[in-house]
């Protein structure tokens, strides 16, 4: 008989979490106007807002967190940075960043013109909004099998060859100055990409003389999908399959937030010299001197070791596996989820779970608020708040996928939180036909507005 995995890590310091009542949260949400963004973290038990720079770093990483080198320019820490990025990604360029959004405003300031087309899976949030930000245009390219939350497909992130031949058909070369691969494919409900799929965009960019470049923030999680779904790579070791995805490509951002396992850091990766050169401008101007930016030595230095650690198997299995944990506990309550389950976070189909309340009404806000109070759980609406207004119509843009994202940070919480996340999520169901109305606007920023909206229930 086989084992079940444990977790490759003990625990030697904990932080003490209070345990809220359904009245206190009911108040504290209504002031935070319906946006958990506004929450305060005390206010917070479990907290699934994201598992962008949540994660529980190593001793090791802590140690490179004492020792690191703070020096302006040419730091130690940034050449163990370094050799990590060759070694395991097989770049020999790139340029560190404060986070991952960072990443895309100093690539995107070099690359991006007005009414440029830029295709892809599905895009994530900060992406669309710096393509949208420049007065260009992000198109989602994504297999129609990701829309579809009851369909089992081993690789949902996948690219539509079809559908991408044809944008880059109808448009001007000057005006598509490269693909963006998500992997894994976050909007999608953090859904992987397969190899074949990574090579066959390759070929079709070659063809098209179009850079290929990921938004790898979860490159690992995909490596740990493609090892286990993949036929053919059931005996390669993770690193190896990540050195062969970023083969593929030109270039890459990274929200070290993620699969590096760090608290703060992004990455920016290039093959072409002379495209380095006119992002090291912006990199320079906006996020500091090229061997920092925008960080501290140690956190470069704990970027490092991330790296590594987030591309061991024992590690990946221990970490997929705890979001699998709880994509079954909500199976077995009967909830909707995106299946099958994602590599960092469960998604929940709130279309599927109030049938009865219009997209319109913002059924996934509804849904992550309800499961606040109910709870005290955090999560974030993924839907038609984070898809903003059409910036031609100036209406809302009513996604295919209206989820809720419960984002579980890297070796942070124990599989009783998932199984206390579940049952919370069952009540809410239970009592989801009480619930008639949804949610409003009462103000909005004009992009990325999920971030700071207000809104008030209907």
């Amino acid at each position: 008989m086989k084992l079940p995995y444990a977790e490759p890590f003990r625990i030697k310091t904990v932080e003490m979490i209070r345990q809220s009542t359904p009245e206190e949260r009911k108040e504290w949400i209504k002031k935070a106007k319906y946006n958990l963004f506004n929450l305060k973290s005390d206010y917070v038990y479990i907290d699934l807002l994201t598992d962008s720079g949540t994660n529980a770093m190593s001793d090791k990483q802590w140690a490179e967190i004492m020792v690191g080198d703070e020096s302006y320019a040419g730091a130690r820490s940034y050449y163990k940075l370094k050799q990590s990025v060759e070694e395991i990604l097989g770049f020999q360029r790139f340029i560190p960043t404060h986070q991952g959004r960072a990443a895309e405003n100093v690539l995107f300031s070099a690359m991006l013109k007005a009414g440029d087309i830029v295709p892809g899976n599905s895009h994530f949030d900060t992406t669309k909004g710096h393509i949208e930000f420049r007065k260009a245009k992000a198109v989602d390219c994504t297999i129609d099998e990701a829309f579809d939350t009851t369909k089992e497909h081993p690789f949902k992130g996948n690219i539509d060859m079809e559908k991408l031949e044809t944008v880059l058909k109808a448009n001007k070369r000057d005006d598509i100055p490269l693909v963006i691969l998500t992997v894994t494919c976050n909007s999608a409900g953090g859904q992987p990409v397969s190899m074949s799929n990574i090579k066959e965009t390759a070929h079709m960019c070659r063809k098209y003389n179009i850079p290929l470049f990921f938004d790898a923030a979860r490159f690992a999680e995909n490596a740990y999908f493609i090892k286990i779904r993949e036929k053919g790579y059931e005996k390669k070791s993770i690193k190896e399959i990540v050195k062969e995805m970023f083969s593929y490509v030109d270039g890459f951002t990274m929200s070290a937030k993620k699969d590096g396992i760090t608290n703060i850091g992004g990455l920016v990766g290039f093959r072409n010299e002379e495209l380095m050169k006119k992002v090291s401008v912006f990199s320079i101007l906006f996020e500091g001197y090229l061997t920092y930016g925008g960080l501290a030595g140690r956190d470069l230095g704990a970027l490092a070791q991330g790296l590594r650690e987030s591309t061991e198997y024992d590690y990946l299995e221990s970490r997929v596996g705890q979001v699998a944990f709880l994509g079954e506990r909500c199976k077995e309550y009967g909830i909707p989820v995106q299946e099958p389950f994602g590599g960092h976070a469960v998604f929940v189909d709130a279309k599927r779970f109030f049938p009865h309340i219009p997209q319109s009404e913002y059924v996934a806000q509804l849904l992550a608020v309800e499961l606040y109070i109910e709870g005290g759980i955090r999560g974030v609406e993924i839907g038609t708040l984070l898809a903003d207004r059409d910036p031609e119509t100036g209406k809302d843009r009513y996604p295919k996928l209206e989820l809720l994202r419960l984002a579980i940070p890297r070796r942070v919480y124990t599989n009783n939180h998932m199984d206390y996340t579940a049952a919370a999520l069952r009540n809410v169901y239970e009592r989801r036909e009480h619930l008639k109305k949804g949610l409003k606007i009462v103000q909005e920023a004009p992009i990325l507005r999920h971030f700071t909206v207000e809104l008030e229930r209907l």
